[in-house]
């Protein structure tokens, strides 16, 4: 793909209509029968960790999943796909002994993302790649013994330097936008934004940059503490080309704080609701013609730039998403 001016192309779109973001890639993998054997592949054959369940390792042993996913997508009217790399750092690695292989995943997830969104994209309706980067496992803001509040199990350097690594490999593999995404800890999504600002420096160049953080329950707040306008309030200074929500909650009990970010920011507007809230039996069950139904009302609005899908997101409901926004003016900065 010949090198273009990502945001400018980005800008100009975002200010003409809404752009549709993918769904649920956790929730499409669990789709598939995939054995411990999926995940080892050839390369960690011989690794002493389970490996089942770390789907970021996906992208090295089977691509061809991950391929079909993104395609999926893709064809269901998505213009960005986010990369297969929210566990992507090695604080989230460690759990499976794979803090060395870090570099690998988000390269791999990266390759396999532009590969598809490459086979899609024209002039007339570009595709964008979006580096997802997870909020990982641990907080910065939260002691994790009740007994010692200044208890941390990470420090804010570690964090920074884990995301250092995460964005270098995701932008040399080719991303055109980095996403810190799910953020319940704004100290968290802090020192990845602190990684990010290092390693444009560093590379003498940038690629835009999205934040979407996660209201934890229905108190409207961050499992950190922050309101929704005190999150953007906290990160504004990163000019971020979109803030938004993403996960936790399905579009209707989204929709408060939907409407809070969108009149206390001053950029574009990103939203990917889950598809509901999760059954007893940790499964989502919302249609994609209501969920799409509660997020036209975003639109309708003025609320949204991007829109898409988290948890128990499947290209119908991304499909369902494209439709109903079709022909609504996007959000006004």
């Amino acid at each position: 793909m010949a090198e273009r001016d990502t945001e400018t192309i980005l800008r100009k779109i975002l200010d003409e209509r809404i752009l549709i973001y993918d769904g649920a890639m956790g929730s499409m993998i669990q789709t598939y029968p995939l054995t411990e054997e999926d995940f080892r592949g050839e390369k960690f054959r011989n690794h002493t960790h389970d490996l089942k369940g770390n789907n970021d390792l996906l992208c090295i042993t089977r691509p061809d999943i991950i391929e079909e996913i993104h395609r999926e997508f893709l064809e269901a009217g998505a213009d960005l796909i986010g990369t297969n790399s929210f566990s992507g750092t090695w604080i989230a690695q460690a759990d499976y002994g794979l803090e060395a292989s870090v570099r690998d995943i988000n390269f791999a997830s990266a390759q396999v993302a532009r590969r598809v969104a490459d086979e899609f994209d024209t002039p007339e309706r570009p595709r964008f790649v979006v580096g997802a980067m997870g909020p990982t496992n641990r907080t910065l803001s939260i002691s994790p013994d009740v007994e010692n509040a200044i208890k941390r199990d990470v420090t804010f350097d570690q964090l920074r330097d884990a995301y250092i690594e995460q964005a270098e490999a995701l932008l040399d593999g080719g991303v055109d936008i980095l996403m810190a995404e799910t953020s319940f800890d704004t100290l968290n999504i802090k020192a990845a934004i602190c990684a990010i600002e290092s390693v444009f420096e560093k590379r003498g160049s940038t690629v835009p940059l999205m934040l979407s953080a996660t209201i934890t329950d229905q108190s409207g707040r961050t499992l950190s503490g922050q309101t929704i306008e005190a999150f953007w309030h906290s990160v504004s200074h990163a000019k971020p080309l979109t803030v938004g929500l993403n996960c936790a909650l399905g579009a209707d009990l989204m929709r408060p704080y939907v409407e809070a970010i969108a009149e206390a920011s001053s950029t574009y507007i990103c939203v990917y609701p889950n598809a509901g809230l999760p059954n007893a039996m940790g499964e989502y069950d919302e249609t994609p013609e209501k969920m799409a139904g509660t997020i036209r009302g975003f639109g309708e609005a003025g609320w949204l730039n991007i829109a898409g899908g988290c948890c128990g997101t499947q290209p119908s409901h991304i499909k369902a998403i494209a439709e109903a926004l079709d022909g609504l003016p996007p959000h006004s900065i």
